[in-house]
């Protein structure tokens, strides 16, 4: 299956990208664009967290329910974002027209990657190895590490989100950092006219 941007990880960083992404549907530069998300979420950080500090979050809210619930709005709101459950990443390879992304189970080509899973020295994703480099917002003790980036990105077309993108590990700050790539990506897309995508009430 080949798209226009895959996602790797659906945390809160990677839904938040998707779920921008999705929203331009309408948009002339936007609407043709095959867009997917690997909806692996074992190893997210939102499976034992707890939001009370989160503005618009109701307090008490669960991580883990946010991670259920995000997949459910994309797919109500934004069905054509073809959403890839129960695969985990195992390598990621530059071709000359874009990335070869691999699972356990299958392979994808993409135009552009953005890598939005979680920040432990665990990740096992081939190709992303030279740019591994120890978290810099994140105490030495716990071996957090970061894909080294500019401006979210790695290096032409591969994005990284969220925590592995140098940010701390607070949730408004992972999912604007998914927002960012998103409206970078919709930016590359409208010819580089910087864009963003709201809803507004109408009277």
């Amino acid at each position: 299956m080949k798209f226009d941007v895959l996602i790797i990880g659906a945390g809160a960083a990677g839904m938040s990208c998707a779920l921008v992404l999705g929203s331009a549907q309408n948009k002339p530069f936007a609407d043709t664009k095959k867009i997917g998300i690997i909806t692996h979420q074992k190893s997210s950080h939102l499976q034992n967290a707890l939001f009370n500090n989160v503005l618009g979050l109701t307090p008490g809210t669960l991580g883990r329910d946010i991670l259920t619930q995000g997949k459910a709005q994309l797919q109500n709101l934004y069905p054509h974002v073809v959403q890839i459950e129960k695969e985990k990443v195992t390598s990621i390879k530059e071709f000359r027209e874009g990335y070869s992304v691999t699972t356990n189970k299958n392979s994808y080509t993409s135009a552009i990657v953005v890598v939005a899973v979680g920040y432990t020295s665990l990740i096992t994703i081939k190709g992303l190895e030279e740019y591994i480099a120890a978290h810099p917002r994140a105490v030495k003790e716990k071996d957090r590490i970061w894909l080294k980036n500019t401006d979210h990105l790695i290096k032409k077309n591969l994005y990284v989100a969220g925590t592995l993108a140098g940010w701390r590990s607070q949730f408004a700050i992972a999912s604007g950092s998914g927002a960012q790539v998103a409206t970078d990506i919709l930016t590359l897309w409208n010819y580089g006219t910087h864009t963003k995508v709201h809803d507004k009430v109408t009277a």
